[in-house]
């Protein structure tokens, strides 16, 4: 068993953070989205390519991969949990998913635009690979931290992310600028050897979370029997949730705005390249300034939450996350997107780190299948990401315009904080 508010575990869990939150900012939101469409686009000469035999807009096709890809996750993770809770697994499908995950990074070198196939079969495992470790990864959080410390430890885990995603992608930015110096044929052939730093870095830094972090229990020999235990333990999760009035109304809050939150989150960089004109390296500024204030906005709203609640917290995130949205419609210039990107990186890292944190105070204490809690999490989280990426997706698909997607965004936020205040969470949850 794991000794709980022990510094030293703390610090290795929230090395995770550190680790994978590079694929998170450089792969899926700084670069690869503007090399992916750069890149079709130069080769098909225009937004229109072809994918199978099918012709689809370059944009709308990356929104499609990205929701098929936690579509995955969605079938898996429950079968998957289980497995891991009853054999005493944990760790090591938090260990499959990431090399899953950093490979498919590594993989991405050879993507060059033509072969489109190859990098959307890329990207949608590496993104298999990240979320399917944050499920187990997650499913921690409540054996190494009591609910006293468990706001300000889930927000450390964050703001570690965007402190080592930050470095990453510094170096990956003076690599994109200083190309011949570094002795790169080009602005592309930098960025794709940036894809195999993610890699690496990924892989390399989870070492230090898989060498502390330790499955509870004793380890019991897998079965066929066994396989259907995730889907036994989800059923239980669910039940133990429709019996529990607050939990219940919480998830159903955070299933609607992360349809808002996350996809936002995703697609953004397709909006500032599209409808403010962006460029690669101004996108990587906007990242950066995004990542550096998200650390701020973790610990600030962790201490909001101690001081007013975590559902005062929340519902605050909520209102700016509308007002972003209503924003983004209007904006016509570089200058307000710097502005709205930074507050947008404000509350990016409260949201993300206090719902975190809430569900984890929600789950019963005694409870020792932590992974199938956190399973069912993820899947409301997945869910809401395959119908809000769909969303923004068809929406651009059938208007033209990002635009009216990103105003349709805000509909996911109101009903999210209308749902989290039928929730009345209180200040002190047990």
């Amino acid at each position: 068993m794991l000794e709980k508010n022990n510094k030293k575990l703390i610090n290795a869990w929230a090395s995770f953070d550190w680790a994978n939150s590079v694929y998170n900012l450089i792969v899926t939101t700084a670069i690869f989205p503007i090399y992916y469409l750069g890149t079709t686009q130069d080769f098909f000469g225009g937004e229109m390519i072809q994918f199978f035999n099918l012709t689809i807009k370059n944009s709308v096709l990356y929104s499609f991969a990205i929701s098929f890809s936690f579509l995955i996750i969605v079938f898996i993770s429950p079968v998957l949990s289980g497995v891991a809770d009853y054999g005493g697994l944990k760790k090591r499908f938090m260990q499959f998913f990431t090399y899953l995950g950093s490979l498919s990074c590594i993989g991405l070198y050879f993507f060059t635009g033509e072969n489109v196939e190859y990098g959307i079969a890329c990207s949608v495992l590496a993104s298999v690979g990240y979320a399917g470790s944050l499920v187990f990864y997650n499913g921690f959080l409540p054996e190494i931290t009591s609910n006293k410390y468990m706001d300000k430890v889930s927000a450390k885990g964050f703001s570690m992310g965007y402190v080592g995603s930050v470095i990453l992608l510094i170096v990956n930015l003076i690599l994109f600028q200083k190309y011949e110096f570094f002795g790169f044929e080009s602005g592309s052939s930098a960025t794709r050897f940036g894809f195999i730093l993610v890699g690496v870095w990924w892989m390399g830094f989870s070492q230090i979370s898989f060498y502390y972090l330790k499955d509870r229990g004793q380890r019991k020999k897998i079965s066929w029997s066994i396989l259907g235990n995730g889907t036994k333990e989800l059923r239980k999760v669910f039940k133990m949730v429709k019996s529990k009035f607050v939990m219940n109304r919480f998830l159903t809050s955070f299933f609607l705005f992360s349809m808002g939150v996350q996809t936002v989150m995703l697609l953004a960089p397709l909006f500032a390249d599209k409808e403010i004109g962006l460029g690669a390296d101004e996108m990587i500024l906007v990242v950066l300034i995004i990542q550096i204030i998200a650390i701020a906005g973790a610990y600030f709203f962790a201490y909001l939450s101690n001081l007013k609640g975590n559902g005062f917290a929340i519902s605050t995130t909520l209102i700016f996350w509308i007002c972003i949205c209503i924003a983004g419609y209007f904006l016509r210039d570089k200058v307000s997107f710097y502005g709205l990107a930074a507050f947008l990186g404000f509350v990016m890292g409260g949201i993300q780190s206090i719902s975190r944190s809430t569900y984890s105070k929600l789950i019963p204490a005694e409870t020792k299948d932590t992974a199938s809690y956190f399973s069912f999490y993820d899947i409301t989280e997945k869910l809401a990401i395959v119908i809000g990426s769909l969303s923004y997706g068809l929406i651009d698909q059938l208007t033209g315009s990002m635009r009216n997607s990103m105003l349709f965004m805000s509909i996911f936020f109101i009903s999210g904080f209308v749902m989290l205040q039928l929730a009345n969470l209180k200040k002190n949850m047990q």
